[in-house]
């Protein structure tokens, strides 16, 4: 009975290390990292090396790609050596492996793009843009009598961010015509009827200005602010679309820290003064101004979590990159080497290394898809690490554009954060969605 227990026992143990033995082994790795679904962008191969010691046949619709130069529907492949996929045209077809001709042994999704390229950026740019409305930034009291004060915004339940859209049914983004109305309304004893948007709400609401005692005007008890400006980095230029995307993060209002709804804007040529250096606990920033005289580079029309993106009618000066390059899917984003374009005197472009140290796997949209570090020493010496304004910065790697700075340590300014390019381009309207088969038209 014993015997039988421990020759039991003996028995599982072995079968244990031998199923560990075979999912460590290499050609189950291998077959495990083998991908279900490729992207690809046309004209542009794409090489796997698997090292599988299986002979298997092939099938796929030879109209869309080749599979290491063979144009049929069927044919065998070597999996022990690199496979090599050359897309041909813009569409979806499967890769279908079996082993003998007949046991299904994978199936590989390949969804070929239309071939895209862009400019890399990498200049400062000065940004302005007017809001769609008049945006709520505070609340104050108005003296009305000699010991009463009230705020009739405050009453009104208006709150800091709301955006006031149209002020009795007519469109407004203007501050300066604000005193006019609420004078008119005060003397006629008239409310003012308020369109606000309140992130996805929109609602009405009605608002009865006081007499300020004190300054002997008609007050709404609001703090309100219709415009904001800054500097960031150009991220992209695609000059085909003629559309860029910049900043790699949303234009946030500084005191309520609500995201910016967009009415117009502009991007403009900006030269960078001086640096104030990063410190562990305080970001730096660059110094720059816009040029009054420079030439307008192109409108604002989105504000999104990935940045700001619009029409741009030429390459701005100053860019190391005169032609376009490729760029990455966010599955072929790698940690590694990699460098980065930005501006640190003047309106010069330079190029840094980095270190790409953290990939995100992501299937959807997030601003946070990358951790980089700072590694060149030119760079550090000069700002420290990342710095406010370096956002939107372009990261390139092997050769293609795969993403942009988008957010700083504070703790630690040599390291930070980057997103794909993929989404930036989306939001620009120029990048497919996985499974379309045409093209739809503290931040630092």
């Amino acid at each position: 009975m014993n015997r039988k227990l421990i020759m039991r026992r003996s028995f599982g143990i072995l079968l244990v290390i031998f199923l560990c033995l075979a999912v460590t082994s290499a050609p189950i790795r291998h077959y495990a990292a083998f991908p279900n679904e490729l992207r690809l962008f046309q004209g542009q191969a794409k090489h796997l090396k698997y090292a599988m010691p299986v002979h298997a046949q092939a099938s796929l619709n030879p109209e869309v790609a080749a599979v290491n130069g063979v144009s049929r529907s069927t044919f065998p492949v070597d999996l022990n050596r690199p496979l090599s996929i050359e897309p041909k045209t813009s569409g979806v077809t499967e890769l279908k492996l079996k082993l003998f001709g007949k046991i299904p042994f994978k199936t590989v999704k390949l969804q070929v793009l239309p071939d895209l390229r862009v400019v890399p950026g990498g200049q400062t740019i000065g940004v302005k843009v007017k809001a769609a409305g008049i945006m709520v930034v505070g609340h104050h009291l108005v003296q009305t009598g000699p010991n009463t004060r009230q705020s009739p915004g405050e009453d009104a339940k208006l709150k800091l961010g709301d955006l006031i859209v149209a002020i009795n049914g007519q469109a407004l983004n203007d501050v300066t015509k604000v005193a006019k109305l609420a004078n008119e309304a005060g003397k006629s004893g008239k409310p003012l009827q308020l369109d606000v948007r309140r992130g996805k709400l929109l609602f009405r609401t009605s608002l009865s200005p006081s007499f300020d005692q004190e300054d002997q005007v008609w007050r709404l008890g609001l703090y309100i602010r219709d415009s904001a400006a800054g500097v960031g980095t150009l991220t992209f230029y695609a000059p085909d679309q003629g559309v860029y995307g910049a900043l790699g993060h949303v234009i946030t209002d500084m005191d309520t820290q609500t995201p910016i709804s967009v009415g117009s804007g502009q991007i403009l040529q900006s030269n960078v003064l001086s640096i104030s250096k990063s410190q562990s606990g305080e970001p730096g920033e660059k110094r720059a101004t816009i040029n009054k005289e420079g030439k307008t580079l192109g409108n604002v029309e989105k504000n999104t979590p990935f940045g700001i993106f619009g029409k741009m009618s030429h390459l701005p000066d100053h860019g190391l990159h005169m032609e376009p390059v490729p760029v990455a899917f966010a599955e072929e984003v790698e940690e590694g080497p990699a460098e980065i374009l930005t501006v640190v005197n003047g309106q010069k472009v330079e190029r840094f290394n980095i270190q790409i140290v953290h990939v995100a796997k992501q299937t959807t949209p997030a601003t946070k898809g990358m951790v980089i570090r700072i590694t060149d020493p030119k760079l550090l010496e000069r700002t420290g690490g990342i710095v406010q304004g370096m956002s939107g910065s372009p990261i390139l790697q092997n050769g293609k554009l795969v993403g942009a700075v988008t957010h700083v340590f504070v703790n630690d300014p040599t390291s930070g954060y980057g997103c794909f390019i993929e989404w930036m381009l989306q939001d620009a309207g120029i990048m497919l969605q996985q499974g379309q088969e045409q093209a739809t038209s503290k931040a630092v």
